[in-house]
């Protein structure tokens, strides 16, 4: 059983933010908090992005608190930059990511502590910061059928880059920017590409300001303050009108169909008759919050979601939910971060406090 003030789930943009105002705080990593993460090396969930996502294709990066990221080449692989990049920053602020490891429950332990069960152990906190993102939660919808396709399913999640989909036709499901980016790609050496959605997508004109970033923040931000599953910010924001996507639009390859109503040996059909004949269908449907190992704390609201305040929990003031809804963003990630450190300081004095009162009372 180990024992720290602070335990940080996830080291990706948020989780590194956090580390970092906990150690500007005066708090010893691996004395004081401890910072976990799955991955088998830094760089959060971008070490798994596909090849083709160039750093020059990333819709910005921002930098962790600190440190810039200068010097990037556009043409390299996302995944190997910002992996880098990450690798860099937890060098330089000493952070010590203990990698990788598994969290496999956080349940309520003794004496007013939370316990984190891990694959190196477990830890009695008296705080916790979760920064666990997405991308271990792809979303598979479900449609009559699915079992019966002949072909290949995958996800974003599993996406190789467009040379696996050279001479094939290809069904593209998902009306957000992987969905777009993949298919703009794929396009390039498929057989056929069909473009699928549920809604019809919303293409942005136009500069995207701070005012408009706030808006669609603000939007995000209200369904977690309703304990509704949070939604992601490009859903709320469109996608952005540039010129790949413009050619794209112009040569029919964003052309978009509704979505089928189901799925055959050979394709997918619609109740009006139509079918299309497929080889692969190519779910590019998001992903939800990885937060299944809080379920012992009964966090969630009867809407699905968790309701925070500011980075808090409101079940359980212990808990701070970074990269979670409105701060999912790059940006909103470095905030999220500083803010828990805020939080928790706060929670660390009153805790102390307390104890302080207990000793001087038994006295």
């Amino acid at each position: 059983m180990h024992s720290v003030d602070v335990v940080v789930i996830g080291a990706g943009q948020a989780g590194l933010s956090a580390a970092y105002h906990l150690r500007r705080s005066g708090l010893e990593p691996d004395r004081d908090f401890v910072v976990l993460d799955h991955a088998p090396r830094p760089g959060g969930a971008w070490q798994f992005r596909w090849p083709s996502l160039t750093y020059g294709k990333v819709h910005g990066m921002h930098a962790l608190p600190g440190l810039e990221l200068t010097g990037a080449d556009d043409s390299r692989p996302s995944s190997e930059v910002i992996g880098a990049y990450f690798d860099t920053y937890e060098r330089t602020f000493g952070l010590r990511v203990h990698r990788p490891v598994e969290v496999s429950a956080v349940r309520e332990g003794e004496g007013g502590r939370l316990l984190v069960e891990t694959s190196e152990g477990a830890y009695a906190t008296r705080a916790l910061i979760n920064a666990t993102g997405t991308w271990d939660r792809p979303f598979w919808p479900r449609y009559p059928g699915q079992e019966t396709f002949r072909g290949r399913q995958l996800h974003t999640a599993d996406y190789p880059g467009p040379a696996d989909f050279a001479g094939q036709r290809v069904v593209v499901v998902g009306g957000g920017a992987s969905g777009t980016q993949h298919l703009m790609e794929i396009a390039e050496v498929a057989a056929d590409t069909y473009w699928v959605t549920r809604r019809p997508p919303v293409f942005r004109e136009g500069p995207f300001g701070a005012d408009e970033g706030r808006a669609a923040v603000a939007m995000v931000e209200e369904r977690v303050r309703l304990g509704l599953p949070p939604q992601s910010v490009v859903s709320v924001t469109g996608l952005p009108l540039n010129d790949a996507v413009r050619r794209a639009r112009a040569s029919g390859v964003l052309d978009r169909l509704p979505m089928f109503d189901r799925i055959t040996p050979t394709g997918v059909a619609w109740a009006d008759g139509r079918t299309v004949e497929a080889d692969v269908i190519l779910w590019a449907t998001g992903f939800r919050a990885a937060v299944d190992h809080l379920a012992p704390l009964r966090l969630r609201e009867p809407g699905g979601g968790i309701r925070i305040e500011g980075t808090q929990a409101v079940r359980d003031e212990r808990v701070q939910l970074v990269g979670y809804g409105p701060s999912a963003s790059t940006i909103g990630a470095n905030r999220a971060g500083r803010a828990a450190v805020r939080a928790v300081g706060r929670l660390l004095k009153r805790a102390e406090g307390a104890a302080e009162g207990a000793v001087s009372v038994s006295a």
